[in-house]
């Protein structure tokens, strides 16, 4: 009898195992592939492209035309707030944010046929768009005299002309003198003790760039200060006190990079070839130099930090200030990838891939958009209430800068590489992936 009850009981746990493991398979989605899910090397570029012209049509088109004031609304994510100031500044925040994250595909040549018609339909539009900002008799003259916001949308003006020189030298040379103006009339605003010590940084680089006299004790401040609030593991600190949000993304490293080299670049273009094999036979290191081998290791932790930070559908932690800046949370990761930076594990194909999912769910919403084409304020459809108190719809287009990897070329292999899976989507289908590990610096 005692046989013949744990053959029974033997018998009940074996059908038990045996539905247990089908149940358990069929809870876990089977592998389809990347094309299943819409991700591969030839529409991806197209859905970035038709993403930038949704984007950038209205602000490039109306500013070119002298009628940005006139028809892009300003909404305000707090009403009750003073609002006279924060919409005299939007129209210039609209446009700089927008043109840091369009200008890498405007410096571009070449492409399909329908992408040259496109970059050919932009290029006049945005010189002139450029004209109409910086001319004091324009309609759409932007507030370049008032208000301390213009220091930072005029420095992501300064920097798409760094990202784009073709602008500069098409701009005729009273436009590039008002432009200048313009800027140096930013000097008086006293930035900001966080990230708006880069927005100063930035301008003065423009200078530097273009031959023009700038401001050393600036940027010098700059990258030092921002040693002072380097926190470790390829973060840092927005300011005296650390929060977690995107903006080691939106601003600090890409600005950081830029301003370092372009200082360095300047330098070593100053120094005669003499001196310099001198200063190898020393030993000496430039402290340019070694502030960009630093920034190489952190930028390299934080690209791998950013792309583990995707989730499988492309949704990402929404938290920290500024989330309605949508993709901009991933402009450093695109920004790396434009200048050919990815670091190992990273592939080109995984973070096209990881990209393309944020921005495919950031602009999915029918909701993303007005009636008649500009951006509402949320991080997916319309959602006021996630949006701080300094918001307003120009605030909105720092989206914009998902977009510098449009940058490169077609036939880059960031464009060519099959879709290949980010680390999301491998780990929460049970692959065995590379474990992640923070970065030690000596």
């Amino acid at each position: 009898m005692k046989n013949f009850l744990a053959f029974i009981l033997m018998f009940t746990v074996f059908i038990g195992c045996q539905n247990f493991k089908k149940n358990t398979a069929a809870t876990v989605p089977e592998n389809k592939g990347l094309k299943a899910t819409g991700f591969n090397a030839t529409s991806d570029r197209q859905l970035w492209l038709d993403q930038m012209d949704k984007m950038a049509g209205p602000i490039i088109t109306n500013l070119a035309n002298n009628s940005l004031k006139k028809n892009m609304p300003v909404e305000l994510s707090d009403p009750d707030r003073e609002t006279e100031s924060r919409t005299k500044s939007s129209y210039l925040e609209a446009f700089g944010r927008l043109m840091s994250g369009i200008s890498p595909w405007l410096n571009l040549e070449g492409g399909s046929e329908s992408e040259i018609a496109l970059r050919n339909k932009y290029r006049p539009l945005v010189l002139q768009a450029i004209a109409n900002s910086v001319n004091p008799r324009s309609a759409d003259y932007m507030e370049w005299d008032n208000g301390d916001q213009r220091l930072v949308d005029a420095s992501f003006l300064a920097f798409s002309v760094l990202r784009s020189p073709w602008i500069w030298e098409h701009l005729p040379d009273t436009t590039k003198q008002q432009f200048v103006t313009a800027l140096l009339k930013t000097r008086n605003v006293n930035p900001v003790f966080n990230n708006w010590l880069l927005n100063s940084g930035m301008i003065e680089a423009f200078f530097c760039h273009y031959g023009y006299s700038y401001d050393e004790m600036r940027v010098d401040y700059v990258l030092r200060q921002f040693e002072e609030w380097y926190v470790g593991d390829g973060l840092y600190s927005d300011g005296p006190s650390f929060h977690f949000d995107y903006y080691n993304s939106y601003v600090i490293h890409p600005f950081l990079t830029c301003i370092a080299e372009e200082i360095y670049q300047k330098k070593q273009s100053q120094i005669g070839t003499i001196q310099k094999l001198k200063s190898n036979i020393k030993g000496e290191e430039d402290k340019y130099e070694v502030y960009l081998e630093k920034l190489k290791t952190r930028n390299d932790r934080f690209s791998v930090i950013l792309e583990r930070m995707v989730n499988p559908d492309g949704s990402y932690p929404v938290v920290g200030r500024s989330l309605v800046y949508r993709g901009a949370a991933f402009h450093h990761l695109s920004d790396i990838s434009l200048k050919k930076r990815i670091p190992a594990p990273l592939t080109p194909g995984q973070v096209r891939t990881a990209l393309t999912a944020v921005l495919k769910k950031t602009m999915e919403n029918p909701n993303t958009y007005n009636s008649k084409g500009w951006l509402n304020i949320g991080i997916y459809g319309i959602q006021p209430a996630i949006a701080d108190v300094y918001v307003t719809t120009g605030s909105l287009y720092m989206s914009a800068n998902i977009f510098p990897a449009l940058g490169l070329p077609d036939t880059d292999e960031f464009w060519t590489a099959p879709a290949q899976e980010f680390s999301s989507q491998k780990i929460w289908k049970g692959e065995n992936g590379p474990y992640d590990h923070n970065l030690e610096e000596k």
